[in-house]
């Protein structure tokens, strides 16, 4: 396949990732059928995480201040007890309040650094971040499901680690490492990784969503979700602002997306391959157009 034409594929998913999303949802939605994929997230979150951890060359973690990084981790690992506390102010079922503890769990979204780098932020920071939380998540993840939700649903610590070595953290050491060893032939495809990326995201929403089709068709609290999805995005966002105010400007962008976009993908993925209920992916589902919507704003916003 000639290369212009898989760059056109690529820049089609990129440039209208919201609307490629809401057709996902809506196409889960109509055929429900669409669940019988559901074994195939796990390997689909791999590919997603594998193919835009090619775009990390080593040049971007040079010249980072550690201070920056360390706070915005800081506020980060908090977000899953903010996830915590946004579902119970909400009251919601013990399966939708483990959805949105594992959301504010996992990493900021994979297009982070693509957004901070439209908003005109350290996009190096931004990068950083995705890869240290990347990491923390292997203790992060397990431990805030088993002290906020393991009383209510039934939890496998082990299960959800396995998942996150397959699925998180062993695509993106092998991808940053073939990276380093080759990284003129690994550079040449930048421009399509995250594409790749954009794609997995598209096919794991519309597979969850189809698993949640006949909640969402009989309300199911989808209402309460989009509030909690709602205060959850908004509430990262001003969290990062805040630890961002003694940040150079660029710094403070990258803390604003880092910390309110989570990485949607990935906890609906996490949460199928570690057994939980259908129902427990329904909030990353409408995180996901939510925060889509919202961070391209920012990123246009800060660019002004």
């Amino acid at each position: 396949m000639p290369r212009r034409v898989v760059t056109r594929g690529a820049a089609l998913v990129d440039d209208y990732l919201l609307v490629w999303v809401l057709l996902s949802v809506g196409v889960g939605i109509a055929v429900p059928s669409m669940a019988i994929l559901t074994p195939l997230t796990t390997p689909i979150l791999a590919v997603m995480i594998g193919a835009v951890s090619l775009t990390l060359a080593p040049e971007r973690f040079r010249r980072l201040r550690g201070r920056a990084l360390i706070a915005i981790l800081v506020v980060q690992t908090g977000m899953a007890v903010f996830g915590f506390a946004v579902a119970r102010g909400l009251g919601l079922s013990p399966a939708l309040t483990a959805g949105f503890v594992v959301l504010g769990a996992v990493t900021p979204e994979l297009v982070t650094p693509t957004m901070t780098e439209l908003g005109g932020g350290d996009t190096a920071l931004a990068t950083v971040v995705l890869v240290a939380a990347g990491v923390e998540t292997l203790v992060v993840v397990p431990a805030a499901v088993t002290l906020f939700v393991g009383g209510s649903v039934a939890v496998d610590p082990v299960r959800i680690v396995e998942q996150l070595a397959l699925a998180v953290v062993l695509p993106m050491g092998a991808a940053v490492g073939c990276r380093y060893r080759w990284p003129d032939r690994i550079g040449a495809y930048d421009d399509i990784y995250p594409s790749v990326s954009g794609l997995m995201v598209i096919l794991v929403i519309g597979i969850v969503t189809a698993a949640n089709a006949s909640l969402i068709r009989n309300g199911g609290g989808v209402l309460a979700v989009a509030v909690g999805a709602l205060v959850l995005n908004g509430g990262g966002y001003a969290a990062g602002w805040l630890v961002g105010r003694w940040f150079t400007r660029e710094e403070r962008i990258a803390a604003v997306l880092s910390v309110g976009m989570r990485d949607f993908a990935v906890a609906a993925a996490l949460l199928v391959g570690a057994g939980f209920p259908a129902a427990a992916t329904l909030p990353a589902v409408v995180f996901g157009i939510v925060e889509m919507t919202t961070s391209a704003g920012f990123a246009r916003w800060f660019r002004r």
